[in-house]
């Protein structure tokens, strides 16, 4: 029987269809008050991409959009289960199959960061704890986004005069201009690889917002590490795009900033591994942050 695994992030949407592994793809989370029916369309899209046909055993979706009331959440659940033709639902935020795909014994925590950023911590007794993951305007310290608007200040600031002169403000972009966006959110974090390629060759002002990000990162890792019972070292993956694009550049710094228990590891699987689990395999530890629809 099939089941389907969906990772939904910020700047695309990844569905893997079980057990063939075929993968689509659709446009990612737009905030919004008709962010419900993109993510939908996403989804259409994703699947028949991935020549998706139902009925489906199971689903399960980790989304950066997922509905903060349970209620709406429910009924998301519902849509998709129609959408699909499926006779489960499992739902759950990003951070969660970021954690199930990073560390196989559901123990320690993960730093997903991509165009936002969240962390969770699980520990041994299956108790969690969510460590920012606010948003863009208030939160995802250290995140793609954090990282490109810092950047497009700088740009802003060395063309006007009120600060330092930078590489970064070759760029042809008039940051003005993106204002007007429908995908600010997404244009915003994009310009984050720009002010890692001028910190890799040398430029202060890049250099500092790198290493403020990396500090950023390193205390959320703190806050996370420090809800853990005991006094061991702790597993920390560090995932998602943002990562996968810097490496070393950033993990060096957020490595030399995070306290001594932190044991940074890498990372068993990605976020839409972490999906596969959740269709494939009782919820375990994560039990209490899964919606659970059934047709």
């Amino acid at each position: 029987m099939t089941s389907v695994a969906i990772d939904g992030g910020q700047s695309a949407l990844r569905l893997r269809v079980l057990p063939t592994g075929q993968v689509g793809t659709g446009p990612g989370y737009v905030h919004g008050p008709d962010s419900i029916p993109r993510l939908l369309e996403a989804i259409r899209t994703a699947a028949a991409a991935a020549d998706l046909a139902g009925p489906v055993e199971v689903v399960a979706l980790g989304l950066t959009g997922f509905p903060p009331v349970r209620e709406v959440a429910q009924e998301l659940a519902a849509q998709v289960a129609e959408l699909l033709d499926a006779g489960e639902v499992r739902l759950t935020q990003d951070m969660v199959t970021a954690h199930a795909g990073a560390l196989a014994d559901g123990y320690g925590v993960v730093v997903a960061a991509g165009t936002g950023l969240v962390c969770l911590a699980v520990d041994r007794d299956g108790s969690w704890h969510k460590v920012d993951g606010h948003g863009y305007l208030f939160g995802d310290a250290g995140s793609a986004f954090a990282i490109g608007r810092a950047g497009l200040v700088a740009v802003q600031r060395a063309r006007d005069g009120r600060g330092p002169a930078t590489k970064l403000a070759d760029t042809t972009l008039d940051p003005v201009t993106l204002y007007k966006s429908a995908t600010l959110v997404d244009d915003v974090a994009r310009f984050a690889p720009e002010v890692l390629r001028c910190a890799a060759e040398g430029d202060p002002v890049a250099t500092d917002l790198v290493v403020l990000a990396a500090r950023d990162i390193a205390e959320t890792i703190d806050a996370a590490v420090a809800t853990l019972a005991g006094r061991d070292e702790v597993p920390v993956a560090c995932v998602g795009g943002l990562f996968a694009g810097a490496g070393d550049q950033l993990l060096g710094p957020v490595r030399a900033a995070v306290p001594g228990r932190v044991q940074l590891v890498p990372a068993a699987g990605t976020s839409l591994d972490g999906a596969e689990r959740l269709a494939a395999s009782p919820p375990g530890p994560y039990a209490d942050l899964i919606i659970t629809h059934r047709s």
